[in-house]
């Protein structure tokens, strides 16, 4: 079980305290539902709903895209942390 769950009603993550899901659930979510990625909005969506119900002031653009909208993004496209990135001579040593 990832640290990194929901905390209800404000929608933060547990484990950062960052919007969630957070960038480190949605690489968690990602993986688990690698194989399965209409389950993977589906259960997104069911989140939406309950986020929607919590948060009415929020725009449903701006949670459809926090909580489902990522996930028809191919991963590569999503951002990326400084560490992930490859250095100029790492870059040089593939290319």
């Amino acid at each position: 079980m990832s640290t990194h769950g929901p905390v209800m009603p404000i929608w933060s993550c547990g484990g950062c305290d960052l919007p969630w899901p957070c960038p480190t659930r949605r690489r968690e979510l990602r993986a688990e539902y690698a194989d399965a990625p209409v389950s993977l909005a589906l259960y997104l969506g069911a989140y939406l709903i309950q986020a929607a119900e919590d948060m009415p002031w929020a725009p449903a653009g701006t949670l459809h895209r926090r909580f489902v909208g990522w996930t028809r993004q191919p991963p590569d496209t999503q951002q990326r942390s400084p560490a992930t990135v490859p250095t100029e001579s790492e870059h040089r040593q593939t290319g």
